[in-house]
């Protein structure tokens, strides 16, 4: 039996619109339908921010550190930062190594009793504001500490024109087809938003509960010895 041999199918954003108009029994060529259907779109993406963390969103991100600066913007999708490494030089061995940063609260950041005492940086704060920052503890010596890198999440990007593909990793097209829908229906035919609904919920599901990393998990019992008395 042949095959297509091809993985490629995608779909563009007026595909995606005429599919989630279809599933609430409505077809429409109007290019008001079509600029409510992506605004309903990109307000879908932007919900999908506190989703969770979404693996083809996640990049690393390279900032060289100034000997006395904490404080660093991250770039301007950024929608979070996730984890944190900084690299040291050694002039003697001539080799750069990475130390791994813990991430704290901002309670935890203004606790801190010497913001400004330079050294080896061991933790950071994310304040996310409509750009986010990250703030080093201790401050960075550049001399040895010459580049603070992270990972951190994007933000989905807009739908942008009606011929462009969404920014969404093909295990997420059924729930995002799905959403529209649901975000739709509750425009167009109410009769059917408690059952998109709840479709979209399921897809969603199946989807985040997919795009998660495959690794090994150790798990070590406590021991406990009961004393002598």
């Amino acid at each position: 039996m042949a095959t297509s041999g091809t993985t490629t199918f995608d779909l563009d954003i007026d595909d995606i619109i005429e599919e989630a108009y279809e599933r609430c029994a409505v077809r429409t060529n109007s290019g008001r339908d079509l600029k409510s259907a992506r605004r309903s779109l990109n307000i879908l993406f932007s919900e999908w921010g506190n989703r969770g963390v979404h693996l083809w969103k996640v990049a690393l991100h390279t900032q060289a550190l100034t000997a006395g600066t904490a404080t660093y913007t991250a770039p301007s999708n950024t929608s979070d930062i996730l984890e944190a490494y900084i690299s040291s030089s050694s002039a003697i061995t001539s080799t750069t190594s990475d130390v791994s940063l813990t991430k704290i609260s901002r309670s935890d950041y203004a606790s801190k009793n010497n913001k400004g005492a330079q050294g080896q940086p061991s933790e950071y704060y994310v304040d996310r504001q409509t750009t986010p920052t990250i703030t080093l503890y201790q401050t960075p010596d550049a001399s040895t500490f010459t580049h603070l890198k992270y990972y951190f999440m994007e933000r989905i990007e807009d739908a942008g024109a009606y011929t462009n593909q969404a920014d969404v990793a093909f295990r997420f097209i059924p729930c995002m087809v799905a959403g529209l829908a649901y975000y739709l229906s509750m425009k167009i035919n109410p009769q059917l938003t408690q059952q998109n609904k709840m479709i979209y919920e399921d897809e969603l599901k199946r989807a985040l509960d997919e795009d998660g990393q495959r690794t090994s998990v150790y798990i070590t019992p406590q021991s406990f010895y009961p004393s002598g008395n």
